[in-house]
């Protein structure tokens, strides 16, 4: 079966996100003055064929942890999807 995997990768929250301050600073400019904070993250889809919901979601991470993500400086989630 396969499933479509919706990935967010985000910076954690302690990291400085500078593409963030920067479209922060930028709408500002543009009078967005209520506009307080811009985290600037990734997402991808990914179609995983397996058996099962849990071994696509073991694959996900997998993949997510060894070349989607740097798991140093970035948090991922994932939504699992069937795809027909």
């Amino acid at each position: 079966m396969a499933y479509k995997a919706k990935i967010r990768v985000t910076l954690r929250p302690s990291i400085l996100d500078v593409q963030g301050k920067a479209a922060q600073h930028a709408l500002a400019n543009l009078g967005y003055t209520s506009v307080e904070s811009v985290r600037i993250g990734k997402y991808m889809e990914v179609n995983i064929e397996e058996q099962s919901a849990d071994e696509a979601g073991r694959v996900c991470t997998e993949i997510c942890q060894k070349l989607l993500s740097n798991p140093v400086m970035e948090d991922f989630t994932f939504e699992l999807e069937p795809v027909n």
